[in-house]
């Protein structure tokens, strides 16, 4: 099949390679433009880019799509299928309607769970046990197309965002390439999202990072791992803030934030404890919690805690 793809960061890249893979004709790739990272800020292609360029892609990167040079490009590739995944720009009615099979989303929930921008991060926050990709057919509104095939798989209870996004990158893009098979032999079925049953999964900001100890633990918990790598999860402890990045959750009980142990580092909230795993204090590098109590110089927990 002829597709054109449309995608930007490292989730897309596995759904650009497997269809590459499995014999399609990827005329070209649409990504954001290249940005400044590092302390450097030298300009960076996003991932789909590298990869198109691995295998002699041409690459278009426009800012806008309204201003009618995608479309015209688009036109003239005379694309059966578009497929878009992570693109991160809204596309206009004139592109959705081009190809003669539609434009395909592959979403990393199972919607109409978790429509917006973070469903990965926010089914983790939300301490689900379950989650997926499902292929849409898009239409003008966010994540509201009618569904043509879903995926799913367990959440680990001690599984961080980061580790989910691969999985899920991995699963979409065996999605796709079945849900390109089934397009093919006509044998695709709509279905339309129940929007009573809709949730919305808000960008993440970095606001969200501090940890409340008298939360139960499993928020707290649920919070570490939801937040991991971005914009990740921190308390104060002696005055200084400390990211943590790995708990597990423990029944022990004490007065929030109070350390209740320090081999291991355990920390009550308001209902049950979290055990530490791995901590980043403030200015260093990240650790084991064994490493950072090893450089308190303490034989006891009492009077310690976070805040």
């Amino acid at each position: 099949m002829r597709i054109v793809f449309m995608g930007t960061p490292d989730f897309a890249v596995p759904c650009l390679k497997a269809l590459i893979d499995d014999g399609n004709e990827i005329p070209a790739v649409f990504t954001q433009p290249d940005k400044p990272k590092g302390r450097g800020y030298a300009m960076t292609p996003p991932p789909v880019k590298v990869c198109a360029l691995e295998h002699d892609i041409p690459v278009f990167q426009p800012n806008t799509l309204r201003d009618g040079e995608a479309l015209g490009i688009m036109s003239e590739l005379e694309p059966d299928m578009i497929v878009v995944v992570a693109y991160g720009k809204i596309l206009p009615k004139e592109i959705l309607e081009l190809p003669r099979l539609g434009c395909v989303n592959v979403h990393a929930s199972l919607l109409p769970e978790y429509r917006g921008a973070a469903p990965i991060q926010w089914a983790v926050l939300d301490g689900k046990k379950k989650t997926g990709v499902t292929a849409m057919l898009m239409d003008v509104g966010l994540d509201t197309g009618d569904m043509l095939m879903k995926a799913e798989l367990e959440i680990g209870e001690n599984e961080t965002a980061d580790e989910l996004h691969d999985r899920l990158s991995e699963l979409g893009a065996e999605l796709i390439v079945q849900t390109v098979h089934s397009a093919q032999e006509g044998k695709l079925v709509r279905e339309k999202q129940d929007d009573s049953r809709s949730t919305y999964a808000s960008m993440l900001t970095k606001e969200m990072s501090v940890i409340d100890f008298s939360r139960p633990a499993s928020e707290v918990h649920n919070k570490v791992r939801g937040l991991n790598s971005w914009p990740g999860a921190s308390a104060v402890f002696g005055g200084k803030r400390i990211k943590i990045h790995r708990t597990l959750v423990r029944s022990e009980k004490g007065e929030p934030g109070q350390v209740l142990s320090l081999e291991p580092l355990v920390v009550a909230c308001g209902e049950g404890s979290v055990e530490l795993k791995e901590v980043q204090p403030e200015g260093k590098k990240r650790m084991s919690a064994a490493a950072f109590v090893n450089g308190l110089h303490c034989s006891s927990p009492e009077g310690l805690r976070f805040e």
